[in-house]
């Protein structure tokens, strides 16, 4: 995945078919992050603790929903996420890049933490732990190539491409 160009408030990136393939397949698997993995508070004492974690709960899932829905639209957007030749093309605002990398987050933070949370993810590598530990370095890949190529398009004086 690299940057190509900021044009019209957009920023392009080329992906190989195996990355595009790669992305919507790790994409898919959003949410991954579990339900009630944000507790409201991790020591004070709260009137109706119960109470306000499902609000926080239900808000935190109604969220997902509608970021969900929002990432089946902009994969299926042949505008946005189009075949270019035998690459593929994406082009994202900054607005998107920063969501998209929250999307990807959860996707590595689950990941994560359906292993366990475990210090060292290679350590006790087994089967059932591989698809996740494969699922957290490949978000963090195209979260670093989304930063770069929003670093890059806000550097000043740099021309666009």
């Amino acid at each position: 995945m690299k940057r190509l160009r900021s044009q019209g408030g957009f920023i392009e990136f080329q992906l190989s078919p195996s990355e595009s393939l790669l992305f919507a397949a790790i994409l898919s698997r959003y949410p991954c992050l579990p339900p009630a993995h944000q507790p409201l508070s991790k020591g004070r004492k709260l009137p109706d603790a119960a109470a306000d974690q499902r609000l926080l709960d239900e808000a935190l899932a109604e969220q997902r929903r509608e970021n969900k829905q929002q990432l089946d639209l902009l994969l299926a957007d042949p505008k946005r996420f189009r075949e270019h030749g035998a690459d593929w093309r994406l082009s994202l605002t900054p607005g998107d890049v920063e969501w998209l990398l929250q999307i990807l987050n959860d996707i590595r933070v689950g990941s994560w933490v359906r292993q366990g949370s475990p210090e060292d993810p290679y350590q006790h590598l087994t089967k059932k732990t591989a698809v996740d530990l494969e699922l957290m370095e490949m978000s963090g890949y195209f979260q670093m190539n989304l930063l770069a190529g929003l670093n890059a398009s806000s550097l000043p004086g740099r021309p666009n491409q």
